[in-house]
């Protein structure tokens, strides 16, 4: 069952809309759905709210991050979050942004390597890698060479149409991974158009 959803991003107004904040885009809207509002937690270096989770057993409340620490960096954040309040690694959903899928795929994965993404580097780091992922399809700039500048950048208008359809179809799926029915979740999210 999930506890933690960190959404992977950089803070500050000039990251906001930039493609590797995919995960706090996530986050944002869930917290928005909820009414509830991002308080920064400087013990944490993040900023971190409750979301009511309704489903099949007793309600209860799930914590959203969105990690301050930079992303290379996400990991101490979220590895403060989960020990503080006890979530173990197999609870807790990390959002982040995809170069290797295609703009505005979304999947869901279970454990796993960081597949060059720094931010995922650093949370094994600090977690092991048994966290479920919501990946969010930013498409590649075809050199790796331009793989930073390009993360930091704001999409077109035509492939943030794309990114803001993933956004809604994770959404979709959110009340499924957050009372554990991860199969179904992923066979949403992987059929879908």
């Amino acid at each position: 069952m999930i506890n933690l959803i960190a959404g992977l991003g950089n803070p500050g107004p000039e990251y906001e809309r930039t493609r590797h904040n995919a995960g706090f885009w996530l986050v944002d809207a869930l917290a928005s759905q909820a009414g509830a509002l991002f308080k920064f937690e400087a013990k944490f270096n993040g900023a971190l709210c409750k979301y009511p989770v309704r489903g099949d057993g007793p309600a209860r409340d799930c914590w959203l991050l969105k990690p301050h620490t930079f992303m290379n960096r996400s990991g101490q954040s979220i590895a403060g979050v989960a020990g503080f309040y006890k979530i173990p690694v197999t609870d807790v959903l990390v959002v982040h942004d995809d170069l290797d899928l295609p703009v505005g795929a979304v999947r869901l994965k279970q454990g796993g390597g960081h597949g060059g993404h720094n931010g995922l580097r650093d949370i094994i780091a600090h977690l092991g890698d048994n966290f479920l992922r919501l990946r969010i399809g930013i498409g590649h700039p075809g050199k790796n060479s331009d793989v930073v500048n390009y993360v930091l950048q704001r999409a077109p208008a035509a492939e943030q149409k794309l990114l803001d359809a993933a956004l809604d179809e994770a959404l979709s799926a959110m009340p499924l991974i957050l009372n554990g029915d991860i199969e179904k979740a992923m066979q949403q999210l992987h059929t879908r158009r």
